[in-house]
């Protein structure tokens, strides 16, 4: 029982638990447009023209798209992060205990190795 208590000390306080919590920044542009619109008089009252000013969402200068792509492959960590991970719960581990902590070690090496890969 006192390994487990390893093991969700591990996974709490690991770089996973807190890039979970953290969401992306977006960045909007915008610029204010000038428009006119006529508003059409009958015989008895002229019409007149009302103006506005609207905010337009546009693509922000000095970002492409190339920079917008996050293309990073982290499937080499992940998969060396799950044996390394399977392994060590496998050699800590006896009897019972083996059918959850392999593949809870396996899934958080390999959530660990994606984040040490650069995913």
């Amino acid at each position: 029982m006192m390994k487990f208590h390893y093991l969700a000390l591990l996974f709490c306080f690991s770089p996973i638990a807190q890039v979970s919590a953290t969401t992306p920044k977006s960045v909007t542009c915008t610029r204010t447009e000038y428009r006119e619109e006529y508003i059409p008089g009958t015989k008895t009252s002229p019409g007149y023209v009302k103006s506005y000013e609207v905010d337009v969402v546009i693509p922000c200068a000095g970002q492409s798209q190339a920079e917008k792509i996050d293309d990073n492959d982290c499937s080499e960590g992940t998969f060396i992060g799950g044996l390394l991970g399977a392994g060590l719960a496998l050699s800590s581990s006896r009897g019972k205990d083996r059918f959850w902590a392999v593949p809870a070690g396996g899934t958080a090496g390999a959530l660990i190795g994606c984040q040490v890969d650069g995913g």
